[in-house]
């Protein structure tokens, strides 16, 4: 029989694992509960609201207030306060992928769980160090509500378990099969998407062998820049007047002779002044003057922003299958598979298109100049020939199949078993546009640089640098999109993260009497397999690729863990919960370590409408495999010489101004994991009360608290560059022989001329923050008559305190009041009405971000600030006006079997907030991370029911 489960599971289907904390739809074949386990416990209880405060929201909720897929719901929610990348973050480890952060902590501080399993991470690392969850890749169709519990619960579910804990459950059951169709388009262009699901469940033996099937398919087109006015071009109301892009460009020492390294500058050397590259970029092309910083003449456009996407292309299938048979009253066979296959595609920009010499030779000397130069050249959607930068984009293709077999029941008169095999393949193929070294630089040698193949000999003042009198006027010409494809192809990096997980769990929801009813315990133990892999494209590694490297790195573990939780109503007016884990790590080749942690509840009811409840334990993250075993990893990047350019006058909220050599200066990064990085340590706890005065209304007001130890952390490079000003410059705050200013000044090095070459950020063991924050909700439900059943919901947090000390011995820094240290809004709320009369219901939803610091804040590092002349007036460093979107939902149902909705994100189109203090070099004056620029979103969807 286990068999032919097995076989019933592959038959093609929607969604996810086994609900181990069991859906109230779920419990239908062996055993009829009256008792449900929620999120928060793994004893079944009546009560709703218990000693932890759960957020539920419900299939009906996610497709009222028009969310698109599962990462909307969850980064909509209030708690979500952390800024996060994304698809608009160009040039990200993983533009790719789809996460959030809860209170501003970081991803991987949040535990998903799929049917109460945990999900596997994503094989690659966000920001090229940090294992996390992707959560794009779950069907929402299939998705029957999602629990989210604020606050650290390692006690019940381990490591990761810091911010809290989101637990996505699957349907198991329909009454009849469905179908249902989306078609979607935004206002101002670009991303229009279509998706169909249809799902079905069945049943026969005598109703004994239940089965579910889903699918879903979803198609979407990129957003790019240039379809958005905010990101087509370059800032036009900034600090100062935009300065176009340095499409072909010579620069640097001219005339040493008389001049030595004092005139650095461009030095335009096209007889024909732009004519021949006019066509570049659209037509947009032609001859620019830099008047500040670097000066000179140069071809270059204002347009070239617009060549990126904002939002990614995606083609994504799920298939789902969930059956259960009844081997008796008593004992039930379970099983799920869900497999993902999801492509996505995204262009990093022209901005990380591009050639010059400084890679291969540093500079090299033009005897015409008498000078040490380079050529710079951004790569156009002309030379790539027909579809443009469509020829040049990165593609991220993932797939993941999870599979969970299992056995549930009773025994004895009230003694509940699950037992469990789980597991989940997560594979990865990351096929990114690239510029192959030799190829390139040679096209660059023969048509360019040395275009008689003359032997190359060495500069007369150092004998370093190459000799080469170039073809200029070759240069400034388009490039054939042949000559293009010669020296360009993609490369294909292979990851993959593997999770086997066997679990067994008793539960006795009735294990003795007291004063306030049973007491309930469960006791579970586990046993897991894990492994993650990257394997780079060897040409990423061995200098085969121009200007980019790669992560790479490989492990394997054992873990084991014990749980066990007691609830105990002490009294009928109060109740106490306490649970306790023991986690045992075993990674491969390195020496293992353990953590034990525990959890103390309270609930005391002094009247039926009112719960006062509290809670205190303890939480820890463990290393990752990455954190353990990533090796030696390095890229190339740009960063701000904050110091340098200090020097010559311009602060950091003035670097435009500052010459390019030293504002976008080219460096090698590198970082690193380390096999002594020990777990993550974390004491956390809340108290709040809930109000229940009726059945139709209740409202919570929740304080927590985390106060987190030895966080793994890896360096945030242009951090350092900005902290290595601080420190050297002496800021408030930055005594240059304190630990964090040693570090940053040990991990940045410089070349003879000063200029930053290299910055190492390892992973270490250091840093500690402490965060407290208040969460509230409220729900009202009454029935107006001959208008109509209303509903409303709301919720609202604040971080009120955000402390943060990088290193010890080092002065706290207060996150909230420190804007270079955090973008993130100290509040964030919703709420929603919805309203339903016989065939028709309605949602508005309201989605509030508070104040977040504008640019200037961000680079001066405080809203102490005399002020900037801005090309429209001063400008002060300050915070944004709160952010609030609005949307819009009707339905109607013309048949019984049919609905029809109709859905408008975003319903006044409306934009982030003009931040004047941005320099006109920016292409994307918005934090990217906070706010989209995509707009409002309109979508219909028909939802056909079959039978009666």
């Amino acid at each position: 029989m286990a068999a032919a489960l097995f076989a019933a599971l592959l038959v093609p289907g929607l969604a996810l694992a086994q609900d181990q904390q069991s859906s109230t739809d779920q419990e239908q074949g062996a055993t009829e509960l009256d008792k449900v386990v929620v999120t928060g416990s793994l004893i079944p209880q009546s009560q709703v609201e218990t000693f932890t405060p759960v957020t539920v929201i419900t299939a009906e909720d996610i497709r009222a207030r028009g969310f698109t897929n599962v990462s909307d719901v969850i980064q909509q929610a209030s708690f979500a306060t952390g800024g996060v990348q994304g698809s608009q973050s160009s040039a990200s480890f993983t533009q790719g992928a789809e996460t959030a952060s809860l209170f501003g902590l970081r991803v991987s501080y949040t535990k998903y769980l799929i049917d109460g399993r945990p999900m596997a991470d994503y094989p690659a690392l966000y920001n090229g160090s940090e294992a996390f969850n992707n959560i794009s890749g779950v069907p929402i169709e299939l998705v029957e509500r999602i629990e989210i519990l604020p606050g650290g619960q390692s006690s019940l579910y381990g490591s990761d378990a810091i911010a809290g804990v989101i637990n996505i459950i699957l349907k198991k059951r329909l009454d009849a099969p469905v179908v249902s169709v989306r078609g979607g388009t935004y206002t101002e262009g670009g991303g229009d998407s279509g998706r169909v699901s249809a799902a079905t469940s069945f049943s026969f033996a005598e109703d004994r062998f239940n089965v579910l099937l889903g699918g879903q398919y979803e198609n979407r087109e990129p957003i790019w820049g240039y379809q958005r006015d905010v990101t087509s071009s370059f800032y036009r109301g900034g600090t100062s007047v935009p300065i176009a892009s340095r499409d072909l460009l010579v620069y640097g020492f001219v005339d040493l002779a008389n001049s030595g390294f004092d005139r650095f500058e461009y030095a335009f050397s096209d007889p024909n002044n732009c004519a021949n590259v006019r066509n570049l970029f659209g037509g947009t092309v032609d001859l620019r003057y830099r008047a500040t910083g670097t000066v000179g003449y140069y071809c270059g456009s204002f347009d070239t922003p617009g060549y990126r996407t904002l939002r990614n292309e995606k083609e994504s299938f799920q298939i789902y299958s969930h059956a259960t048979f009844d081997v008796s009253d008593n004992h039930q066979l379970y099983g799920d598979v869900l497999y993902n296959d999801e492509k996505v595609g995204y262009h990093i920009g022209s901005n990380y298109t591009w050639w010059g010499t400084g890679v291969e030779w540093g500079y090299y000397y033009d005897p015409n100049l008498d000078g040490l130069v380079n050529l710079q050249r951004a790569f156009a959607p002309e030379d790539m020939g027909q579809g443009g930068f469509e020829n040049s984009m990165s593609f991220d293709e993932s797939k993941s199949t999870a599979v969970n077999l299992g056995i549930r029941g009773a025994f004895g008169t009230a003694w509940d078993y699950d037992g469990s095999l789980s597991r989940i393949d997560y594979k990865l193929n990351e096929r990114s546009f690239a510029r192959f070294a030799d190829p390139i630089n040679q096209w660059f040698l023969d048509n360019v640089l040395n275009p008689t193949g003359a032997p190359i000999t060495y500069d007369p003042y150092f004998g370093a640098y190459p000799v080469f009198t170039p073809d200029y006027a070759r240069f400034y010409q388009p490039i054939a999109p042949e000559d293009f494809r010669s020296f360009t192809g993609y490369t294909d990096s292979e990851s993959k993260t593997e999770n086997t997980l066997a679990r067994f769990q008793i539960t006795n929801s009735a294990l003795f009497g007291l004063p306030g009813g049973d007491a309930g315990m469960a006791l579970a133990v586990e046993a897991a397999r894990e492994k993650w892999e990257y394997n780079p494209d060897p040409r990423l590694l061995n200098g085969e690729v121009w200007g980019t490297t790669s992560v790479d790195g490989a492990g394997e573990r054992d873990r084991y863990a014990v749980t066990g939780e007691l609830r105990l109503p002490l009294h009928n007016m109060l109740t106490a919960s306490v649970s306790g884990r023991y986690d045992d790590y075993r990674p491969d080749g390195i020496d293992s370590y353990n953590k034990a942690t525990y959890s103390v509840g309270l609930e005391f009811r002094p009247i039926e409408s009112l719960l006062i409840r509290g809670k205190y334990g303890t939480a820890f993250k463990a290393p990752t495999l990455a954190d353990n075993f990533q090796g030696m990893s390095g890229f190339y990047s740009f960063v701000t010489d904050y110091y340098a350019c200090s020097q010559l006058g311009f602060d950091p909220s003035e670097v435009d101004a500052c010459p390019s050599r030293f504002s976008n200066r080219q460096f090698f990064g590198e970082t690193s994991g380390s096999p002594d990085l020990q777990p993550l340590n974390a004491d956390v706890w809340s108290y709040g009360v809930v109000w229940a005065p009726t059945a139709q209304f209740s409202m919570s007001v929740d304080y927590h608290h985390w106060d987190i130890e030895d966080e793994i952390d890896t360096q945030n490079f242009d951090g350092l560059a900005l902290r290595e000003y601080y420190c050297r410059t002496g800021q408030p705050g930055f005594d240059i022989n304190s630990p964090v200013c040693q570090d940053a000044l040990g991990k940045i090095e410089r070349d003879s001329t000063g200029q930053i070459v290299y910055i190492y950020a390892p992973k270490v063991n250091e840093a500690r923050r402490v965060l407290d924050a208040v969460t509230a909700s409220v729900s009202y439900q009454f029935d107006a008559g001959n208008i109509g059943e209303f509903l409303v919901r709301g919720s609202y947090t604040n971080n009120i305190k955000h402390r943060f000390w990088q290193f010890e011995g080092d002065e706290e820094i207060d996150i909230l009041r420190r804007p270079e240290w955090s973008s993130d809004p100290k509040s964030k709320g919703n709420a929603s009405i919805t309203w339903s009369k016989n065939r028709w219901n309605s949602t508005f939803y309201v989605n509030y971000m508070g104040h977040t610091p504008n640019y200037r804040a961000r680079v001066l590092g405080t809203y102490d600030d005399a002020g900037l002349q801005g090309v429209n007036g001063r400008v002060f460093a300050g915070k944004l006006d709160p952010f609030v979107t609005y949307n819009l939902s009707i339905g109607y149902r013309p048949l019984d079997n049919l609905s029809l909705s109709l859905m408008v994100n975003n319903l006044l189109n409306e934009m982030p907030e003009e931040d004047r203090t941005y320099p006109g070099t920016s292409g994307s004056p918005y934090n990217d991370q906070q706010y989209d620029v995509y707009g409002r979103a309109v979508y219909m969807e028909a939802r056909w029911t079959f039978g009666n």
